[in-house]
This record gives C-alpha cells, sequence and structure tokens, in this order.
C-alpha cells in the first residue's frame, strides 16, 4: 500500500521514511528523502523533526542530512533477540557450540551475503567474525552455499553479486552447489577464519524454501569424518524441530527426509 492510499497516512508516511533511510548506504537530505518517498516537502520535514525527538532520525547539521538514529538502531537489536529462529535456536546453537569446542550459527541470506542472526561459542572458542549482524560474502561461507544450494539457479547467480566466486567461472561455483544439494550439507575451510572450519545445513521453511542456515564453527582437523558425518545427521536433526517449532510440522518434515540422504 502506498502512503497516499493509507488509512492512517501519517503512520504509512513515517514508514516510508524509516524504509529510504534504511535501505540507504548514507545519511541523506530531506530533498533527496522527497524526491525517493514522493511525499510532499512540508509533510517530510514535518515528520523528520517528529521522528528526530524520538530519537528514530539524526539530523547531522554539518551535512544537511539525516540517518538512522539510536532508536532504530534498538529496534533492529531487539528484532535478532526476539525473533523467533533466535529464541528458538539457540538452546540447540549453546549445545552444539560446546559439542565441539567451537560456535555455533544461525543465519539467512541478504542479497549477495549472509547476516548472522545468532551466534553462540564455546568458552575456550576462538572470537570469529561471525558475530551477531554482521555480513559476508555468502559464497565464502558454509551457511551461504547451504542456502544457495537450493535457490533456483538464476537466483544463486543473482545472490552472487558482484563479488564474484573468488576468481572462478560461476559454472565451477554451480557445480559446487550442485554437491551440496546432493549431500544436503555444505563446507569451508579457512575461508573465514584461518584454521577454522564450519559445515552447515539449510534450514527449511512450510514452504520448502532454505530459510535460513544452521552452521557450526571448529578448529580444522579437530573432527574425523565419522564425527562429522554423526554431527551433520545431528545438525539436520536440530534444523527440523527449530523449523518445526517456527514454520510447522511441514518443514519438521522436508528435514526428515533430508536426513536419509546423509
Amino acid at each position: 500500500m502506498s502512503p497516499g492510499k493509507s488509512r492512517v497516512p501519517a503512520a504509512a508516511n513515517t514508514l516510508a521514511i524509516l524504509q529510504v533511510l534504511t535501505a540507504a548506504d548514507v545519511p541523506m537530505s530531506a530533498a533527496r528523502i522527497t524526491q525517493e518517498t514522493g511525499l510532499p516537502r512540508s509533510t517530510v520535514y514535518h515528520l523528520l523533526s517528529v521522528m528526530e525527538q524520538a530519537g528514530f532520525v539524526v539530523h547531522l547539521a554539518e551535512e544537511q542530512a539525516y540517518g538512522l538514529g539510536v532508536a532504530a538502531y534498538e529496534m533492529a537489536s531487539s528484532y535478532s533477540r526476539q525473533q523467533p529462529l533466535v529464541r528458538v535456536g539457540r538452546r540447540y546453537a549453546v549445545a552444539l557450540a560446546l559439542k565441539v569446542d567451537g560456535s555455533a550459527h544461525v543465519s539467512r541470506l541478504s542479497g549477495s551475503e549472509v547476516v548472522y542472526l545468532l551466534e553462540e561459542r564455546a568458552p575456550d572458542a576462538v572470537r570469529l567474525l561471525t558475530d551477531v549482524g554482521v555480513r559476508l560474502d555468502a559464497h565464502r561461507t558454509a551457511s551461504g552455499k547451504a542456502m544457495m544450494a537450493f535457490l533456483p539457479p538464476a537466483e544463486a547467480k543473482a545472490a552472487v553479486g558482484v563479488h564474484g566466486v573468488g576468481g572462478r567461472d560461476f559454472s565451477d561455483f554451480e557445480a559446487e552447489l550442485s554437491l551440496v544439494r546432493r549431500s544436503g550439507w555444505a563446507e569451508e575451510m579457512g575461508l573465514v577464519s584461518p584454521g577454522q572450519q564450519s559445515v552447515a545445513v539449510p534450514l527449511f521453511d512450510h514452504l520448502g524454501r532454505a530459510a535460513s542456515a544452521l552452521a557450526v564453527t571448529f578448529r580444522q582437523g579437530a573432527l574425523g569424518e565419522v564425527q562429522k558425518r554423526d554431527l551433520l545427521g545431528e545438525m539436520v536433526e536440530i534444523a527440523g524441530h527449530i523449523a518445526g517449532t517456527v514454520y510447522g510440522e511441514s518443514a519438521r518434515h522436508l528435514h526428515s527426509l533430508g536426513s536419509q540422504t546423509m
């Protein structure tokens, strides 16, 4: 629904401004916000003033621009803490991290990147780049490959984005994704953190989409092949429990089918 057609225009217009500022990489002038939203100039200035008082935007006087304020960031942080995947997945992630004496993560795709929603570390685990809110090139990570493998080829290619695939031709990367599809899991060794390796399984929603991924990271070579296979079987089972709780029994069934290919 466009702002002008809303039954609560002030609310819709405020959300339109927040959406524009959220999508921008840098603060924006009021004139640019007016252009992007299509709202009257006076409306934009009035709402920006109200939003500034509430802490949702900050006015950068020297730049004559507006950016997101502390209140907006607090909302984003609250979403990360409260969203069902995080709340349901946390106890499983803690157990997995302790099991491998490393870290466990839940992440989702965002364009050509993965964004980490949850990370739990064992007490003596190495601190990694994969903290909550961190974004990494999807093709470098086990989590990213676990999700991209189940996208249509055109979407997977788009998800690689302008970053490319580490100098490789996309057809080679596509072949790697095909192996992930067949096995049901993905792996990376030392590409994100030197001396560390990660394995990841997709987490399917009720529509069969790889909506997110569950991954663990541990010291390279710490697990033998049998231990790794057992770990992956457990991760698929956990992914099913999380999906069943968040998305319903149909999602849990998809994971039970995937565990049979391990």
